[in-house]
């Protein structure tokens, strides 16, 4: 099988002949052209042929959101021990003022009251759903618009999420934890994000492997969108995410980063979520995750120079600085 990598470009001039990456302001003239067992090849983007067309075509929008452009999903873990901010938004009321702060600058809330660290135990669904729902609820209650996500990945908890306000599943076992999950998000037609994970949060750092990791996140989430489909879910209400630091060493990280721009191959939005993580850590010399927030702002916008279209952040504010200010150098692309 022979895939295709975009090499994305952004500003003025354009090339005569380059392409438009998925409908945004990105683009891109050349791809990588990669095969198992042999070394990527940078060839003109012609030669990609039919493969061309899910990169370029425009992405639907996603929970009303533009695809065009990157957007901002804040991360609100209201749990006793994720790996950063455990603790911090148990209480009702701190959730509140954190959820609305974050709205302020975020497009999307993204709220999940299971941690799935690495070595994180399974959280019964009720009390996920005690967690989550009322926050939830409380949040529309108060006015608010803007999109919100249910990180779960049960069904149960997904259900309690959408009856009080949610629009998205965003589950990290890309539909394979629950097999209720899948047919739930179908009929509530809600939007799903897929992620890439090998194991359970419980093993999932322990030794992970991988032939060709980017090639093999990718053939994993090209099979898991097919089922989704085949559950009723259409492919306009799918995104994907490579799922960073979920069974993966640092150099896997750093592989899947710098070769993101392959998952526009698949032809839906993708999203990036690294904000803190270990591997962060390890290579900036930052122990506590609270302090990484410069070393996720760089993997953040070495994403966005590939054309994610979602980047899923602990630091809103930081980032939406960020994000104006490369748009600004990049033209305003983007």
């Amino acid at each position: 099988m022979i895939y295709w990598r975009p090499l994305v470009q952004s500003g003025e001039p354009r090339p005569k002949g380059a392409y438009p990456l998925a409908g945004g302001g990105l683009w891109f003239s050349q791809v990588e052209r990669l095969e198992r067992g042999r070394a990527g090849e940078i060839v003109p983007a012609i030669e990609a042929g039919a493969a061309l067309e899910p990169l370029v075509a425009p992405r639907a929008s996603f929970a009303g959101l533009a695809m065009d452009r990157p957007q901002i999903m804040a991360i609100l873990n209201v749990t006793p021990d994720s790996f950063s901010d455990g603790g911090q938004f148990v209480d009702p009321q701190a959730a509140l003022a954190q959820a609305r702060a974050l709205a302020e600058v975020a497009d999307i809330l993204d709220i999940g009251g299971e941690s799935t660290r690495p070595g994180a135990a399974e959280v019964p669904g009720d009390e996920e759903i005690a967690r989550t729902a009322p926050v939830i609820g409380a949040l529309r209650a108060g006015g608010l618009t803007a999109p919100i996500s249910i990180d779960t990945r049960k069904a149960g908890v997904a259900d309690a999420a959408l009856r009080a306000g949610a629009d998205i599943v965003n589950d990290v076992a890309a539909l394979l934890f629950d097999p209720d999950l899948g047919p739930l998000a179908a009929k509530a037609q809600a939007p799903v994000i897929l992620m890439h994970h090998q194991g359970t949060p419980e093993v999932m750092q322990a030794d992970p492997r991988y032939d060709d990791v980017l090639l093999d996140v990718y053939d994993w989430l090209s099979e898991r969108i097919e089922a989704a489909v085949a559950m009723g879910i259409p492919r306009q209400r799918i995104a994907v995410d490579p799922g960073i630091g979920f069974g993966k060493t640092a150099a896997h990280n750093l592989a899947l980063i710098r070769g993101i721009s392959l998952f526009h191959g698949l032809g839906c939005p993708v999203l990036l979520g690294a904000s803190r993580k270990r591997f962060i850590g390890t290579i900036g010399g930052v122990a506590d995750p609270q302090a990484r927030m410069p070393g996720s702002l760089a993997v953040a916008l070495a994403g966005v120079a590939q054309g994610v279209q979602m980047i899923r952040v602990h630091d809103a504010a930081e980032t939406r600085q960020a994000l104006r200010i490369w748009q600004a150098l990049a033209g305003g692309t983007a």
